[in-house]
C-alpha cells in the first residue's frame, strides 16, 4: 500500500496509506487529514499541488483547472498513486482540517435575476438538533451545495452576513451546459431542499492590518467581495478600501443598490466598475479588473493588502500586476471561482 507524505508550505509533514482503490483526497480524508477541496471531480482546482517524489497516474479532469500538468502538477481528487509519493501542498498545515465539516438540509427560500445570466439564490437551514438553526461563517467563506439524490455539487461563496435565522445567500452565474447551472436554471423552485456543507475557505479580511485595501472580484467573484464590504459597513469601518468589480459586459454587473447602500455606509470607501467590451453609452472605467487595478495602483500612495476572488484568467492577470508592482504576496489573498 503506497504511502503519501504531504509537506504544506511551513514545513509541516503528513503521512498516510493510501489504497489501491483511493485518491489522494479520499485517503487523507481517511486518515482524519480533510485538505482544501471543492468539487471533488477535477474541474474547480482547489486540490492542486505538485508532485515531487513517485510515480501516480491522474485521471480525467477539466484541463483549465490545472494549468501546469506536464511539470507534475496534480490535482488530488484525481491523483491515484502507483508507489509512495512525496506532495508539495500550496498552503500551511492550519488550512487542512482535522474534523469533517457539518452538512446540514436547506430550503430554498428565493430565486431571482441578478444581473443578465446570473441568480440571487437564498437558501435557509432547517433546524438542526444540535447545530440550531443560525448562519455561522466569517465574511468571505463559501458553502459546498449538493442537489439531494444526485451527485451534483458545487461550491459557491456567499453574499450575505452571518445570522441566526439560518439565512444563506449566494449570486450565482449560469453556465451554458453546466450541471447545477441547469437545475437553477430549468428546475429549482421555491420549498426545494438542497445539501449545504461548509462554511469552508480560508478568503477572509485580515482584521490585523492597518493597510489600505484593494477588494477584486469578477462575474460571482463577487459575492465574497460583498459579504465582507457588508461586514465592513456593519462595524463602521474607517480604513481606506477600494472596490473593483470587472465585468466583460455591462449586463453582467449585478445591480448596484448594494454598492450605492456600501458607498453611503462607508465614507472611505472608493468604487471603481470596469467593463472590457462596453457599448457606447457605458461612461465607467474601460478596460479589465486588472487594468482597473493597475490604475488604482498609480494612485495608492501605500502597498495595500489585496483580496481577489474571480475566474482563473482575472487571478493571473491580477497576480501578473501584483507581481510586476512588487507587492509582497503574503498581502495578497486570494480564490478561485469555478462554476457549472
Amino acid at each position: 500500500m503506497p504511502e503519501i507524505t504531504l509537506v504544506t508550505r511551513d514545513g509541516a509533514r503528513l503521512a498516510f496509506d493510501c489504497g489501491a482503490d483511493e485518491n489522494v483526497i479520499a485517503a487523507a480524508a481517511n486518515a482524519g487529514l480533510f485538505l482544501p477541496a471543492m468539487c471533488h471531480e477535477g474541474s474547480c482546482g482547489l486540490c492542486h499541488a505538485h508532485v515531487v517524489g513517485g510515480t501516480y497516474e491522474m485521471g480525467s479532469y477539466a484541463r483549465d483547472a490545472l494549468s501546469d500538468p506536464n511539470q507534475n502538477g496534480v490535482l488530488l481528487c484525481r491523483c491515484r498513486p502507483h508507489s509512495d509519493l512525496v506532495i508539495d501542498l500550496p498552503y500551511p498545515q492550519v488550512d487542512i482540517r482535522r474534523h469533517e465539516v457539518a452538512s446540514r438540509e436547506a430550503v430554498i427560500d428565493a430565486l431571482a435575476p441578478a444581473g443578465t445570466g446570473a441568480v440571487a439564490v437564498t437558501l435557509i437551514f432547517k433546524p438542526d438538533p444540535e447545530l440550531g438553526r443560525a448562519a455561522d461563517f466569517v465574511p468571505g467563506q463559501y458553502m459546498e451545495l449538493t442537489i439531494p439524490g444526485t451527485n451534483i455539487r458545487r461550491a459557491y461563496s456567499l453574499a450575505n452576513l452571518p445570522n441566526w435565522d439560518g439565512r444563506l445567500e449566494f449570486l450565482i452565474r449560469l453556465q451554458k451546459g453546466g450541471l447545477f447551472s441547469s437545475y437553477l436554471a430549468e428546475r429549482a423552485k421555491i420549498g426545494d431542499t438542497l445539501i449545504a456543507r461548509g462554511p469552508l475557505g480560508n478568503f477572509m479580511l485580515d482584521a490585523t492590518s492597518a493597510r489600505p485595501r484593494c477588494l477584486i472580484g469578477g462575474g460571482c467573484g463577487f459575492a465574497p467581495i460583498l459579504s465582507m464590504l457588508r461586514h465592513l459597513a456593519d462595524f463602521q469601518d474607517t480604513q481606506p478600501t477600494h472596490l473593483i468589480f470587472g465585468a466583460n459586459l455591462e449586463d453582467e454587473l449585478f445591480p448596484s443598490e448594494d454598492i450605492d447602500r456600501l458607498r453611503t455606509a462607508l465614507p472611505h470607501l472608493g468604487v471603481t466598475l470596469s467593463v472590457w467590451h462596453p457599448g457606447a453609452s457605458w461612461t465607467g472605467f474601460i478596460g479589465t479588473a486588472a487594468d482597473a487595478f493597475a490604475k488604482y495602483l498609480d494612485n495608492c500612495p501605500e502597498t495595500p493588502d489585496v483580496y481577489v476572488c474571480g475566474p482563473p484568467r482575472l487571478l493571473e492577470a491580477v497576480m501578473a500586476v501584483a507581481h510586476e508592482r512588487q507587492i509582497p504576496p503574503e498581502r495578497i489573498v486570494f480564490e478561485r471561482v469555478f462554476q457549472s
